[in-house]
């Protein structure tokens, strides 16, 4: 028996143990991933990881909330929106020394492929060649090319560089990214279909043709590459400490669970 993300949030938002049990158990390493990839230093912050579950375990939340069929990658990249702001709240915003906006940003990465601002972007979300390769799925060293090339076309834009300028600016350039939202942007089934072969040539080509000009869909889309590749590699937490985080939640363990993905 499969147990889908939609139940699991229909069921959480009932209070069900075992869903909590559930959602514990297969989450909290992906958030943990998070973590320990955007803010290194919180990667074992239980209490940060406690604090989220403890909000998000409120009857005032909204990620359980909707009463709309989530699919788990949807629902994976909103709960990664919920632990980055936690975590960036915590933290002291300091302006990085050498800047750039999304504007300047998006006139020097012009001449470039969407393929190739994808790889660009990935670097504001402090990946390396070899994860953004794989996430692209192209080598390591194609990626390094290309990352070369558009470090070229921002140093020939702006006044002052430095080879972690993009990756400085990411949390930024994220956040006015995300601010260029239109009625035209595209849902993340869009780019699932993209992304899993289900996409018709033309409705690829309209896709493409779109994010390449919109800041907002190119960061949306790297989001949703980025969670099918955390998905992909993640392992769930073990039962001694589901036990526990259910204990500190105030949840009363379920006797037994049958569910799996």
């Amino acid at each position: 028996m499969t147990y889908t993300s939609y139940e699991m949030i229909r069921d959480c938002r009932a209070g069900k143990a075992e869903s909590w049990s559930y959602f514990l158990e297969t989450y909290v390493p992906i958030m943990r991933g998070f973590l320990a990839h955007y803010f290194p230093e919180r990667a074992h912050d239980a209490k940060l990881v406690e604090r989220v579950l403890t909000k998000l375990s409120q009857p005032e939340s909204n990620l359980f909330q909707s009463l709309e069929p989530a699919p788990e990658r949807t629902f994976v990249a909103e709960l990664r929106l919920r632990v980055l702001a936690a975590a960036e709240a915590d933290r002291a915003s300091a302006a990085p020394d050498v800047s750039i906006d999304v504007e300047t940003l998006g006139k020097a990465l012009e001449p470039l492929t969407l393929t190739e601002k994808l790889a660009a972007w990935f670097e504001t979300m402090r990946y390396g060649d070899v994860d953004s390769g794989r996430m692209l799925r192209m080598s390591p060293e194609t990626a390094h090319k290309i990352r070369g090339r558009a470090a070229e076309l921002v140093r020939g834009a702006v006044d002052a560089w430095r080879a972690t300028l993009l990756e400085d600016n990411g949390p930024l350039l994220s956040q006015a990214a995300a601010a260029l939202s239109t009625k035209d942007c595209l849902s993340a089934k869009a780019f699932f279909d993209v992304i899993d072969g289900r996409a018709t040539w033309s409705g690829r080509e309209e896709m493409e043709r779109h994010v390449k000009s919109c800041w907002y869909c190119l960061d949306h889309y790297c989001r949703l590459l980025e969670v099918v590749d955390v998905l992909r590699a993640a392992k769930p937490l073990d039962k001694s400490e589901t036990e526990e985080y259910m204990r500190r939640l105030g949840i009363q363990a379920p006797k037994k669970s049958f569910w799996k993905r």
